[in-house]
């Protein structure tokens, strides 16, 4: 985990729920911000792991993470997994006490964020949907943007507490809206990797110096945090990191999941999810997203 400077800011009690490679540094910069962290995640290992690395407590169940916290955090894998350490038997709502914020980083549906908000006004809590971007290296440097949507009094007060691991933070409407917005980003995401391969794949193949051309003409329109961070290790055909193409397949069958509710179009973004089929059956499940070069070489 890379260094950090924390804002000041009052020590709260707070849970986080799924000590993946986003949560685990999220909740450990929780915890050198000062705040008092309990964890749970699936594998009791991993929470004991993180419990030794950072001095805080692991629980046995969201429930018992929950007990007595300000404000629980939480990033899983999908809707499902929401539901389970939420409202299922042993779920954090059932320990949670009245006016506690649950705060979900997951890449979930909006329907589920609209359904949990629901679930948890009805027990006189709060839920903020509150996915975020940046990647494992963002999380390990606290460097993320979250989206976020639910109540604005529940937002403003979680916010302080998101700084921890967070750049920037907005909240960008009702329930659900935090889950639309990363939609956005990964519409955005693919397309422009997409692009970003054909135009690297095009100079190799023309005999251009790649790294030199990407130099220039990321002094200019062209310039993304793509082409600055991934163009690099596509020339060089670095794909072991990042953001995995089976999580990306996962964000766009949200997206399609959408669009077809709210009529949007999504031509590119669902030939670009093909192209990501193909890498995955070429062994590339594990791959960072950048990987869509490989089908051009």
């Amino acid at each position: 985990m890379a260094d950090k400077t924390y804002e000041s800011t009052s020590p709260r009690s707070v849970a986080f729920l799924g000590l993946g490679v986003m949560g685990y540094p999220m909740a450990g910069h929780l915890a050198r911000a000062g705040h008092r962290v309990t964890v749970y995640n699936r594998s009791p290992a991993k929470a004991q792991a993180w419990a030794t690395e950072y001095g805080g407590r692991q629980a046995a169940t969201p429930q018992a993470a929950a007990d007595s916290a300000e404000f629980v955090f939480a990033c899983v894998g999908n809707d499902d997994d929401v539901r389970a350490v939420t409202v299922s038997p042993g779920g954090a709502f059932h320990g949670m006490a009245t006016g506690a914020v649950f705060v979900d980083h997951t890449t979930a549906s909006a329907a589920v964020a609209r359904e949990l908000n629901a679930a948890a006004l009805a027990r006189g809590l709060a839920f903020v949907d509150a996915p975020v971007s940046g990647g494992s290296v963002g999380a390990a440097n606290g460097v993320l943007t979250v989206m976020c949507g639910g109540d604005p009094a529940a937002f403003e007060r979680a916010r302080p507490v998101l700084q921890a691991y967070a750049r920037a933070t907005e909240l960008l409407g009702e329930s659900g809206a935090g889950q639309l917005a990363k939609m956005v980003n990964q519409i955005a995401i693919a397309g422009l990797l997409q692009g970003l391969s054909e135009a690297i794949a095009f100079g190799e193949k023309a005999g251009l110096d790649m790294p030199a051309v990407l130099g220039v003409i990321g002094k200019g329109a062209a310039q993304s945090w793509q082409m600055d961070q991934r163009g690099p290790t596509m020339i060089a055909g670095q794909f072991d990191f990042g953001f995995a193409v089976d999580w990306m397949r996962k964000d766009l069958g949200l997206v399609f999941d959408e669009a077809r509710r709210n009529g949007a179009r999504v031509p590119v973004t669902a030939l670009v999810d093909q192209f990501y089929a193909d890498v995955q059956a070429c062994g590339g499940r594990r791959w960072d997203t950048s990987s869509l070069i490989t089908r051009l070489r």
